[in-house]
């Protein structure tokens, strides 16, 4: 017992000491801060992705050191009953701590793995997102503006409608693109379907292993969410043309319809106008970039 409770006394006295030095750290670095406190940057791609993923990996770690401690922990009292009382109650405190000791371990090791593949998700989305702001990239010289994980949605008093994230906007004289990422391991393919295919019909997309219209839906509702959006703000209607965008795919387009279905090499030449096909004077184009800049820089230290 008395063991124990040493143990258990260096091991809070050490985190103790460990905690009050990262504390007095940050303290410390804040007061070295060379920039405003107003400092804002724009968001870079899969911002919104970038934040999930650096809280997944503290969930992480949070559920292994919990894995490990908490278990010991009631074994440690189970064991220490057991040698206190040595008699059948002790045992039966030791059955006990045993199988609470199993139990937790269950648990946090179901924690983890659930955590691990959330993580594998994002970092996989994250990277999809990354790609096609490559893509875009070159727009840029050309006097495009680019906007990445634009924060969307305005849910009235009440609603339970959470806000969400247009993962790039293009502005530029060919008019306003909304473009929605898709990142979609691939699998084994159903018959007469190539597991590098996704094909597009106008109304539905039909994967290697099915068809649904999930990205389509999605990518419509974004774009007529920042039409209304720039509809309020500049006081006239703007068209946001919907985009909807695979890595690593290839498209086979066997329709038209109202979402635009693209692979990333192919963003460049369908966001640039031709001779005479030009829809936003350069002034348009401006007011439009301003308000997406209002809302894009919120990035902080």
């Amino acid at each position: 017992m008395t063991t124990f409770l040493i143990i258990s006394g260096y091991t809070a006295l050490f985190l103790g000491i460990i905690g009050l030095m990262l504390w007095l750290r940050n303290r410390s670095r804040e007061d070295r801060t060379p920039f405003p406190e107003n400092t804002r940057l724009l968001r870079g791609p899969g911002e919104s992705l970038q934040r999930k993923v650096r809280e997944l990996d503290e969930q992480v770690t949070d559920a292994i050191l919990i894995g490990l401690f908490i278990p010991i922990l009631a074994l440690g009292v189970g064991l220490a009953l057991f040698l206190w009382l040595k008699n059948i109650w002790g045992l039966i405190a030791a059955g006990i701590g045993f199988l609470v000791l199993a139990v937790l371990m269950v648990q946090q090791a179901r924690r983890v793995v659930s955590v691990l593949d959330r993580l594998r998700n994002y970092r996989l989305g994250l990277f999809g997102e990354r790609i096609v702001a490559e893509h875009l990239e070159p727009l840029k010289i050309t006097g495009h503006r680019v906007f990445h994980d634009v924060p969307a949605g305005n849910p009235p008093a009440g609603s339970t409608t959470p806000p969400f994230n247009l993962d790039h906007v293009v502005i530029g004289p060919a008019g306003v693109f909304a473009i929605e990422t898709k990142t979609r391991r691939k699998g084994l393919a159903r018959v007469g379907f190539m597991a590098h295919e996704i094909i597009y019909d106008g109304r539905a997309l039909a994967y290697p292993q099915g068809e649904d219209q999930y990205g389509l839906d999605q990518a419509r509702r974004q774009a007529e969410w920042l039409a209304t959006y720039l509809h309020q703000q500049l006081g006239r209607p703007i068209p946001v043309r919907p985009i909807l965008v695979f890595p690593g795919w290839m498209i086979i387009r066997k329709g038209t319809g109202p979402v635009t279905v693209l692979n990333p090499k192919e963003l460049p030449s369908a966001l640039t106008a031709r001779v005479g096909e030009a829809t936003l004077d350069a002034t348009t184009q401006d007011l439009i970039a301003r308000q997406l800049e209002a809302r894009c820089r919120d990035v902080e230290l």
